[in-house]
């Protein structure tokens, strides 16, 4: 058997030679338009669970009623070769009427709902209703001991909150997911 030489060349471009930012998980909000009936939602479910896809975060609301029609929104991280591969699968669904990635057509608008509940006296109550004027949060439940923060932005804030809460005395937390639209008139 004759061995075959490669020259550099041709091993920096094959398609065993990936590039790292191929290789490197991506964060995507997906919208899937779908049929509002049931079993719907656990096939899209089904579909991540079964390939070992993860889930970030799930919302689901019909938009259309006349026409029985639901949006889901999902955030999911994974390599760009996987996205096309979710993006690819949830298009063969037979419910499924359209898949958006919001993160790859363009500027979208994402927004989450967050309550916290914060226990403290004294200086740590004062401080977490400080905080809370300037993530201009609302204060929807208040006792001697604790409040319960509302909170809508972007994931990112939400979690910053979070952070801040957390010293002084953030015991619950609910959050409802990211609901997300595309930006402009399209």
């Amino acid at each position: 058997m004759s061995a075959m030489k490669l020259s550099s060349d041709s091993v920096s471009h094959s398609a065993y030679n990936l590039t790292q930012s191929a290789n490197t998980p991506e964060r995507h909000t997906l919208t899937v338009l779908v049929e509002n009936e049931p079993g719907v939602l656990a096939r899209v479910v089904g579909l991540f669970s079964g390939r070992g896809y993860n889930i970030e975060s799930l919302t689901v609301a019909e938009v259309d009623h006349f026409d029985k029609r639901s949006r889901i929104t999902i955030v999911t991280s994974g390599t760009p070769g996987v996205i096309e591969q979710i993006k690819l699968q949830l298009g063969r669904i037979v419910s499924v009427y359209g898949v958006n990635d919001l993160t790859v057509e363009g500027n979208a608008v994402e927004r989450e709902l967050g309550l916290f509940k914060v226990a403290g006296k004294g200086e740590a109550r004062i401080e977490a209703l400080r905080l809370a004027e300037i993530f201009r949060a609302n204060v929807v439940d208040s006792t001697l001991d604790s409040f319960v923060f509302e909170l809508s932005g972007n994931p990112t804030k939400l979690d910053a909150f979070a952070d801040l809460m957390r010293p002084l005395g953030l015991a619950e937390l609910a959050r409802t997911g990211v609901a997300a639209l595309p930006r402009g008139s399209k």
